[in-house]
Parts: C-alpha cells; structure tokens; sequence
C-alpha cells in the first residue's frame, strides 16, 4: 500500500495570501467614488463572508450602467439640451423665489429639461379611474401613442387600456412602447402581454434587457423604474403607478389581500415635450433609433393652466443623484410645511440630517408610509428610522393594511411640488431610471393637499411612544435591514 503525505503548509499559505489580497484589494477599490457607508457595508460582507461578498460584489457591485448606454445617454441630452436651449417654453409665473430659480438651474446642469409655463395638470388618486383616463386619452390619438412604465400587463384591470391601444393602430396611429425587462419577465401575463402587444402590431421594446447571450448585459437590479405615456405630444402623464391590476397579479398578494394605492398627473402644456424627449431618450437607448427627425419635440401648446413644470430625469445613466439633489434642494428651502409620502423611505446620511433640520427650523413635518410592507428588506430598512424621525418631530402616518402606499410626492409650503416615479431611497437615487416633475402653482398644492388629507384620514399615526415598545427582534431586523441596504 503506497502511502501519500500532503504538505498542507503551501495551501494554507496559498489561502491566506490569497485571502488577504482580496482584503487589501477591496479596501482599494471598493470605496472609490461611493459613499462611506455603502463601501462600509461592501467591505463587512467580503470580511465577513469573503467568497459570497466577493461574488455579490462582482455581480451587483457597480451601480452604474455600462459605458456604451452612459454614452447615449449622454448624446441624447446634447442633443435636447442644444435643441431647446433658446426655445419659449411659455410665460412663466411672476414673482419666482431666488432658491426656485437656482432649483431650476441646478437641475438644467444636472441633466433636467427646460422649466415650462402654461401647464395644466389634473392628479387622479383612484387607480381604476387612472387607467381609464389615459385609456380615453389614447383614444384620442391622431399620430402616435409612446407608453413606458416599469411593469406593463395585458391583465383584466387594463384591458380597457389595450383595447384603446388596439384601437387607434387599426386606424394607423403609431404605437411605441417600452417595459423593463427584470420586473416583467417573471410576472403573469408577460407573454399573454408580448403576445398582444405583437398582434396589435405595436412596436415595442424590453428596457434594460439582462440577455447575456444575446450580448444584453448589465447590473441585474439596475432597472427603469418610469411611468409615463404621451399622446400626440399634447397629453401626457406621468406619477407612481404601474399599469396592472392594482394587486399586481401576484399570488402572494392576492393571498394578503394587499392593494396598490397610486397617484397620477393628466398634463397639457409645452411641460408635454419634455416628458416626450425622456421616452425618446429610453427608445433610444433600446432601439438605436432616433425618432427626432419624425417627431418635432419642441413644437409646444399652451395648457388649460397657468403652472411652472420642468421634469427631472434620473439614474445610473446620469452622473450624478439629481432627484437626490432636489429633494435636499426643496428640503432646505421649505418655511412653514413639509409633506413627504413615500412607500419606500430609506434616506441617506444627509436627506435624513435635512428633514430633522426643518423640524428643528420649527417647520411641521408630516411622512406618510405603508402600516404593511410588500418588500420586507427595505420595510425593515425604513423602520430603522421610525425613532431618529420621531424624536425630532417628524408626524409618521401608517396607512392602514391591507394597502400599500405607492404614491410617491413632496410638497413644502403653499406653492411647490414633485410628483413621478422616484422612491426617498438609495434604489431610487443611484440604481433606478426615474423620472420627476417638479410643479410651481398653488393650484396644483392644493390638489395635492386634497389628497394628503385622503391619505391622513385612512392612516393612523405612529407615536414615539407606540414606537418604544418594539420588541427586540424587530430592532434587530431593522438594524440588519438597514446595514445592507447600503450595498449599491
């Protein structure tokens, strides 16, 4: 019998020179360009868990999309921006505040469209209701119809919607529509919708395909998170809601008897064009197809209204956080009132250090939340700041289970507010595509505030001292939560 020795002392050394070069690389190259507390939380997982830190890292770890996409993206808004810079958006309100105008600036630099006047804007709470308003609006149409929402189903709630689409391209209306990949694929209804949207003869796209062998590659979880549809470059909207049925279809949910409670803008106005030029950015990027020598972009009509709009695109397409910078900009700027409603709140360092600022300002702060969560990570996530929000005196309304609170809006004082797609979260402000509009008017407030008092009078509030009686394990899961919502 032959007997055979292993030195095992060169393959421990061998793993622990190994070991500590991914150790010393990672402290390297993790924090480069990425805030502290997300390379923080990089580097606990490859300390920790070296081989599943690693992996994750190299699968999820940039949160940036690939060059090829940043370029076109950069070459779009060249182009819009040359474009538009010396057009007449219509008359713009009088009187604007000094932080406004520098706002609107901050923006324009960031990568947003032009700030627009002669808006009318129409906020639609009821979800059934929504979708049989752009249904009527699709209607309408006499050139073309661009949809583009995050998740897209031909499901029983929206057929009235296809119906609409089917009908205005049997009479040569042309359909353009756009779906993200990650968040419909696995959904029913996804090739029940494929399936029709072929039959219709709609052209569409998938948005940020993750099709490696078809040469379609980036971080899995970046995805494109707008909602938007433009009719004929007259109507548009836009807000938080998916076109679905408002349970999503999911047996999960149907099980919890969970509901989507969203909010959408019905828009005319020149504010419509840039709302346009975001979707012929995204068919862009999918299609290499440029719809601008088709479409005149920048032929405008006044609205039914008197409002200021710009919009405000977002993403990793972008270089830097610009709905981030704009929340903190508004933040900053409120006197009196602040009023956030947001389904997904997991604030950075510094959106969390201004909204206990204006409290400490004297300035009434109300944040509006789901009771329930569909998400348990960021629910989690989001509790761990129930007490720091509570002990400044930030008001915390629970809306009330079964639904979840999707909407997703901002409005300080008496004149000024966002509505879109985008989540106070670190999803929304570096992984997502996003898109937001800013409004100056009271008019729109004070639909906005109408709706507010909807969600207050179905909410209850969360006190510190309900908040004090956690048990143990839930702050646990925060904390846990909280840490790894971190890792972009």
């Amino acid at each position: 019998m032959i007997t055979i020795t292993v030195d095992w002392t060169w393959w421990v050394l061998l793993v622990m020179v190994f070991d500590i070069t991914i150790r010393v690389a990672a402290i390297i190259i993790i924090p480069r360009n990425r805030r502290p507390t997300a390379a923080m939380a990089w580097l606990l997982a490859i300390y920790f868990i070296p081989l599943i830190g690693v992996f994750l890292f190299l699968l999820i770890g940039n949160p940036r999309l690939p060059r090829k996409r940043r370029l076109k993206q950069q070459r779009i808004n060249d182009y819009i921006r040359e474009t538009s810079a010396h057009l007449d958006f219509g008359s713009l309100r009088p009187n604007a505040p000094e932080w406004f105008t520098s706002l609107v600036t901050l923006n324009r630099n960031l990568g947003a469209l032009p700030l627009a006047g002669d808006n009318g804007a129409q906020l639609i709470a009821d979800y059934d209701t929504s979708i049989q308003a752009m249904a009527d609006a699709v209607r309408e149409a006499e050139h073309y119809v661009h949809v583009e929402f995050y998740i897209l189903q031909a499901d029983q709630t929206t057929d009235v919607f296809f119906r609409a689409l089917e009908e205005v391209v049997a009479r040569g209306v042309t359909v353009r529509v756009l779906m993200d990949h990650w968040a419909n694929r696995s959904k029913p209804y996804y090739k029940t919708t494929i399936a029709r949207l072929d039959a219709m003869g709609a052209h569409w796209r998938l948005m940020l395909p993750v099709q490696p062998l078809k040469g379609k590659y980036q971080r899995p979880d970046l995805r494109n998170h707008r909602k938007l549809l433009v009719v004929d470059g007259k109507v548009a909207f836009t807000g938080s809601q998916n076109l679905t049925d408002s349970t999503y279809n999911l047996p999960k949910n149907i099980r919890r008897g969970l509901h989507w409670v969203d909010l959408m803008a019905r828009i005319e106005g020149p504010v419509v064009a840039s709302i346009n030029a975001v979707f012929l950015s995204d068919w862009y990027s999918e299609t290499d197809e440029v719809l601008t020598d088709e479409i005149d972009l920048f032929h405008v009509e006044s609205g039914p209204g008197d409002l200021d709009c710009q919009i405000v695109p977002s993403g990793p397409g972008f270089e830097f956080e610009n709905n981030l910078k704009m929340f903190m900009a508004l933040l900053f700027a409120a006197q009196r009132r602040i009023i956030i409603v947001s389904p997904y709140f997991v604030p950075d360092e510094g959106l969390l250090l201004a909204i206990t600022t204006a409290c400490q300002r004297g300035l009434q702060v109300e944040l509006f939340v789901s009771e329930e969560g569909d998400q348990a990570m960021v629910y989690h996530a989001q509790r761990s700041y129930y007490e720091a929000l509570l002990r400044a005196g930030v008001r915390i309304w629970m809306y009330r289970k079964p639904y979840i609170l999707h909407t997703k809006s901002l409005t300080i004082d008496d004149e000024t507010a966002i509505i879109g797609s985008s989540n106070m979260d670190m999803r929304s402000f570096g992984l997502n595509l996003e898109i937001t509009m800013l409004v100056r008017g009271s008019e729109f407030v004070d639909q906005l505030r109408e709706v507010e008092d909807l969600y207050r009078s179905l909410s209850r509030e969360l006190t510190l001292e309900e908040w004090k009686q956690q048990p143990l394990r839930s702050t646990v899961l925060d904390n846990l939560a909280r840490l790894t919502s971190a890792l972009q």
